[in-house]
């Protein structure tokens, strides 16, 4: 599936192929997502897959340069898909996660329906 503009609850989302490139650099996510929300977009959902394991590695540093990008160019992001085997190998990974879907900058969503429905709650 390519990426798609999509508008849930009065926000425009741009959904990201699973079959997209790998992102394991800030550089790839400048070019692959921030760059192509500037169509338009307000938050970006990315399938979980697409990211490189070190994403998920918090000691990396690979996620919060990522997440600082995204807060600098004013984009909500949204990691779509089963993280569990992440999580269970980390014990700041789901701090992370918590603390993410808290907010509205960041959210950790199962699948692109819980995404809409949590759109339609923080809608005013």
């Amino acid at each position: 599936m390519p990426d798609l503009l999509v508008e849930h609850h009065g926000v425009h989302v741009l959904v990201c192929g699973a079959d997209g490139a790998s992102i394991g650099s800030v550089q790839d996510a400048l070019d692959q997502l921030v760059g192509a929300a500037y169509e338009g977009a307000e938050l970006v959902a990315v399938p979980a897959g697409r990211f490189d394991d070190s994403f998920y590695d918090l000691s990396s540093g690979l996620a919060g340069e990522i997440l600082q990008k995204f807060a600098n160019y004013r984009l909500r992001l949204a990691v779509v898909g089963d993280i569990s085997r992440h999580l269970l190998a980390s014990s700041a990974l789901p701090d992370l996660v918590r603390e993410g879907n808290r907010g509205r900058d960041i959210w950790f969503v199962t699948d692109i329906d819980e995404l809409t429905a949590r759109l339609g709650k923080s809608t005013p």
